[in-house]
Formats: structure tokens, C-alpha cells, sequence
């Protein structure tokens, strides 16, 4: 996971992953985070908002045609925009 500094939603992304790791019975899974303070750093780590989650290095949530960038994001989580995706979204990700 990459964030920027002081994250509001660090903490509710990563609550979300280990939710989805347990639920979806994934075992053996590293979650590693990183902090990510300018744009150089997140044009090389495809970072697209604070939190960005990488499953195997890819961000299986960006939009097509979004850059890189340190700020806060937003993922189209239904009915709403949320800090991280859902559970439910998460453990799609991890199972594909």
C-alpha cells in the first residue's frame, strides 16, 4: 500500500485488506506499506492517491487514464465515494 504522510484513510484501507485476505483465505500474503512524499516517487511507484493498494505490484482499482499523483483518493465504491475500496471489492481483487 502506498500513502502519503498522515493518511486519513491508511488506516480503513488497511483494516480493509486484512479483512478481505482472511475472508478470501489467503494465506502466505505480505502487506508491506510505503510513504510516498513527492511526485517523482509516485510517477515510479504508480501511485494514483493516497491510499493506492497494489495487488503483485498492480493497482487493480485506477481508472483508465489516470496519472500519477501525491493526494488524497477517492475509490467508486457503490452508492458512494470512500477512502478504499470495500471488502467486497477488496476480496474480488485478491481472488482474481
Amino acid at each position: 500500500m502506498l500513502s502519503v504522510p498522515d493518511c486519513s484513510n491508511r488506516s480503513i484501507a488497511l483494516s480493509r485488506i486484512i479483512e478481505a485476505l482472511r475472508a478470501a483465505d489467503v494465506t502466505g500474503a505480505e502487506i508491506s506499506e510505503r510513504v510516498i512524499t513527492n511526485d517523482a516517487d509516485a510517477h515510479e511507484l504508480a501511485m494514483h492517491g493516497s491510499p493506492t493498494i497494489l495487488i503483485d505490484g498492480r493497482d487493480l482499482f485506477v481508472e483508465a487514464g489516470t496519472a500519477p499523483w501525491v493526494s488524497c483518493r477517492l475509490y467508486r465504491t457503490a452508492p458512494v465515494f470512500q477512502g478504499a475500496p470495500s471488502v467486497a471489492e477488496l476480496i474480488a481483487a485478491v481472488t482474481r
